[in-house]
This record gives C-alpha cells, sequence and structure tokens, in this order.
C-alpha cells in the first residue's frame, strides 16, 4: 500500500494518532478492539488492516464484515472500496434485491460487508463458503448487542470455523462480551477519552412547556438559517408530526427512519448530502453509519433515555476535527443527568424570516453503472442542453439502476424539458424530479 497515494485519494493531508496507532499496535496473531468516538475515522483505521490481511488467493471470502444497519454497511462499502483495489468487494443487506445479491456471490468477493441478518440468510443457502475466511471485522459492535442480533452473531461466529482473528470497533465501550463472542489475548486501543479525536462540540438548550415545543421548534430551525441540520426523535411517530409542520410551511426537508421503504431512506440521505436539502428529521437509525461531515447543527427534540445514544447522536456533528453545534430541547421539569452543566440557554424571538430554499435539487436517470453509465457520462450529456454550465451541476451519485444528479433549481425545469432527447450509451434519456 502506498500511503501517500492514498491519502491523495481520500484528500487528506494525514492519519490522525489513532490511525497511526491502530497501524503500529495491530498484531495478526491477536484479536483487537478499537474504541473511537465517532467521526474520529475507524472505518479508514480498520480498512487499513484488511487491506494488509488481503491473500494472494482468490475465489473464495476472506474477510467478513458484520454491522448492525444497512445504512453503515453501504458506507463502510464505499470507504472501502476507496481504499482497498483491485479486490472483489461486495454488500449485502436488508431490503436490497436477494437476486442481484445471490447472483453476485457467484464470484466469490475477498471482503463482504453485511448486516447479520442478511448473511445469515445467504449462509443458510450455501451461497458462499466460509472455508477461506481468516477475519472476522464486527464494526459497531455494541449497536449489534444492543439490536438483539446476539444469536445471529453467535450463527456467524460458529459458522466461520477457520476465523484466525476479530477486529471490533465502537464508539463506546462495554464493560464485558458476551461468551458467544470469545477473545483471543485481545489488544485494545481507547481513545474515547483522547483530546485529538474528542469532538469539538458547542452544547445549548432551549425550555419551553410540551404544548409549544413544535413552535419553539420551527422558530428554532428558523434562527439558524442556512446551516445544515439534523433533528432527532424517538419515535416515528415525532418525526411525522414535525414533518406534518414543516411541509404546512413549505420549508424544505426530509425524513429518515425505520417504517420507510430503503428506496426512500437512502433518498432523503442522498439529498441531504447533494444540499438539495439542509433539514433532515430522524430516529437513532440515523445515529450511526451516516457520513456527511458538513452538519452544522444536531437538535434533540426529544433525548433519549441513555447517555450512549446521546453520545452517538452527537456524533453525527463535529467530525473529523470539524466543529458542530448541538440544541437541546427541553420542557421545564425535564431532568437528564448525563446533559453538560451550565449549558447556554436559547432565547428566541416568535419571528424570524423562513431559510431560502436549498440552491440544489435532485434529478435522477434510470440508468446507471449495469447500463455502463457514469458521472462523466452525465456530465458531458447534461453540458450540451443550451444555456447549461459546468457550475450548475452537483454532486452525482450512479447507483446499479439509477443516477440521481444534484443542479441548480433555476435550471432543473430547463434540463427536464429540454435533455430528453439524446442518448447515454445507447440509452435513451429523459430526466426525472425525485
Amino acid at each position: 500500500m502506498e500511503l501517500t497515494s492514498l491519502l491523495k485519494r481520500l484528500q487528506i493531508d494525514d492519519l490522525n494518532n489513532m490511525q497511526k496507532e491502530t497501524l503500529s499496535q495491530f498484531n495478526p496473531e491477536q484479536d483487537f478492539i478499537l474504541l473511537s468516538p465517532t467521526g474520529s475515522g475507524k472505518t479508514l483505521a480498520f480498512s487499513l488492516l484488511i487491506e494488509q490481511l488481503i491473500q494472494s488467493k482468490k475465489n473464495e471470502v476472506q474477510i467478513l464484515l458484520i454491522v448492525p444497519t444497512r445504512e453503515l454497511a453501504l458506507q463502510i462499502e464505499s470507504v472501502v472500496k476507496t481504499i482497498i483495489k483491485g479486490h472483489k468487494i461486495l454488500c449485502c443487506y436488508g431490503g436490497h434485491d436477494t437476486k442481484i445479491e445471490r447472483n453476485a456471490l457467484k464470484e466469490a468477493p475477498v471482503i463482504l460487508i453485511g448486516t447479520p441478518g442478511r448473511i445469515i440468510y445467504h449462509l443458510e443457502r450455501s451461497h458462499f463458503s466460509t472455508d477461506g475466511i481468516h477475519t472476522l471485522v464486527l464494526d459497531e459492535f455494541d449497536k449489534s448487542l444492543e439490536l438483539g442480533f446476539l444469536d445471529q452473531l453467535e450463527k456467524i461466529t460458529t459458522a466461520t470455523h477457520s476465523l484466525e482473528r476479530k477486529i471490533l470497533t465502537s464508539a463506546t465501550d462495554l464493560d464485558e462480551f458476551p461468551e458467544i463472542l470469545p477473545l483471543h489475548n485481545p489488544i485494545k486501543l481507547d481513545f474515547l477519552a483522547d483530546a485529538e479525536n474528542k469532538p469539538a462540540i458547542q452544547f445549548k438548550k432551549t425550555i419551553s412547556p410540551a404544548q409549544h415545543k413544535l413552535k419553539t421548534l420551527f422558530n428554532l430551525i428558523c434562527s439558524l438559517g442556512e446551516q445544515k441540520i439534523l433533528i432527532f426523535c424517538n419515535h416515528r411517530d415525532a418525526v411525522d408530526h414535525i414533518s406534518e409542520l414543516l411541509e404546512n410551511r413549505e420549508l424544505i426537508h426530509d425524513m429518515f427512519h425505520g417504517g420507510l421503504e430503503q428506496r426512500d431512506r437512502e433518498l432523503a440521505i442522498l439529498k441531504f448530502r447533494n444540499n438539495s436539502n439542509r433539514i433532515l428529521i430522524t430516529t437513532d437509525l440515523a445515529a450511526r453509519g451516516l457520513d456527511i461531515p458538513e452538519i452544522d447543527t444536531i437538535i434533540h427534540y426529544q433525548l433519549p433515555s441513555k447517555e450512549d445514544a446521546f453520545v452517538h447522536r452527537n456524533g453525527r456533528t463535529a467530525r473529523m476535527n470539524n466543529s458542530g453545534e448541538v440544541i437541546i430541547m427541553l420542557k421545564p421539569d425535564d431532568n437528564f443527568t448525563y446533559l453538560p452543566e451550565d449549558t447556554e440557554e436559547i432565547i428566541l424571538n416568535d419571528h424570524y424570516p423562513l431559510p431560502d430554499n436549498t440552491p440544489y435539487c435532485t434529478l435522477y436517470i434510470p440508468f446507471g453503472k449495469k447500463d455502463k453509465v457514469n458521472k462523466i457520462d452525465i456530465v458531458g450529456y447534461i453540458l450540451q442542453i443550451q444555456g447549461l454550465e459546468k457550475d450548475d451541476i452537483g454532486l452525482i451519485e450512479v447507483k446499479d439502476k439509477e443516477s440521481y444528479i444534484a443542479v441548480r433549481r433555476k435550471i432543473a425545469i430547463n434540463i427536464i424539458k429540454n435533455g430528453g432527447n439524446g442518448k447515454i450509451k445507447g440509452n435513451k434519456i429523459k430526466f426525472f424530479r425525485t
């Protein structure tokens, strides 16, 4: 591995202290536990480790990487593919087409990433062999246990009978590890209190009676102007109520929770990432696995009962040495012992101007990687439309069967009206709004 070229590809100047220590302290003869705050770069750290562990033999899974949620699985797949070149990497997760995954497994990937349930689905049907798996990575292992995946993890560890090592990562520690997860003389690196990795978060609070909480939230959102905001709720119903309020006020936003279809969840994150919206209302489902470094403010509309959940939510902001703000919404009689002391209180006015619409919106075409369509093709095609310039095009994400393009709102209609007269790689193109 050439570290200089890798850093350039990742657009970073150097590894942080945690990542350097991970590389220097790791011993392939021992199990390894890495504890470090959310947003500190754990995925990059363990990706560098497994890159070293890949053996030259082909046609079998060598590294099995288990994560608790499909969003985290997709995020890790993206990072691993950026770091590790020349090897097949496959991601399997609930909500994805099992037939596509089954066909992809016919030529075994070197690295298989997946959620526990989906990995067991393929294991039980012998869609891949465990004979060559020498490394098991459990990312956010505490979350997997919290979500009730203990039995599934036991099935997976029992099936991977040729394991030589386990690598476990998390942003919170466990008092004790379950017996089904035996560790061999583990090396444990704990960076949870490390100053370099500690997020630079400014905590604030608002206090209002329950009957005025929605109004207070709306005023708070408007007071933040054009910041990128993630709003956490404990329940889906609260997400829906807030969404209805913002919809009535014609404030662009998206929702993200387990009651939505997988495609809608992925689209909400995509639009949040490409600045088609600045407000995402969510449950704890978004507390892990989202890599959106530009989030300015976290709002806790409802606080979780456990401090660990609070910590993971806050980890969505102030990532990778950036700063961030966390605003806690409280009722007068609320008492959460884990909250920071002497938190500054925000006094809101009754009226703020509505924030401007986001500069971008997202269009899509029903063609993607399976149709040999790539980003360069899409940019070249759009720039042929009269009156458009390169600066009018934002982030483009190409999926297997469709592609999403962020474009300036002012030119979206022009693209939809005048962009349907040509082809890309033999595919007749028509643009649609998301």
